[in-house]
């Protein structure tokens, strides 16, 4: 079987309430941990609610990495998905989970794009 990407699904739990809330803070960890992923930045967008919580996405080249937080819970949502071979989305999370300092997480990996080699 062929996949076509990968796509990970990142929960992290018991984050610092601060850095939650923090959109540039977020936007450098998610900008730097696509760089260090081996990927390619071709664009992002951030944005801060009020009264709370940040969202955005850095779209690469190779797809997307996204952020959703809610500092009320602790708690961040991460989506890391990339459809190239080279890039190491594990680069990515750890930048991230730096940033963070979640108490626990956990992962999804799904495998995107699925089929038989040579059969489309």
């Amino acid at each position: 079987m062929q996949e076509l990407g990968r796509h990970f699904i990142l929960e992290l739990f018991g984050c610092s309430v601060k850095a939650l809330d923090d959109l540039e803070g977020i936007r450098k960890a998610m900008l730097k941990g696509a760089v260090e992923a081996g990927a390619t930045v071709v664009g992002e967008v951030f944005h801060r609610f009020s009264p709370q919580g940040v969202t955005g996405v850095v779209i690469i080249a190779e797809s997307h990495f996204s952020v959703h937080t809610w500092p009320e819970y602790g708690y961040a949502a991460v989506d890391l998905f990339t459809c190239s071979s080279t890039t190491d989305p594990d680069k990515a999370f750890k930048r991230i989970d730096a940033f963070l300092k979640p108490k626990s997480s956990t992962a999804i990996e799904l495998k995107r794009g699925m089929f038989a080699e040579g059969k489309q």
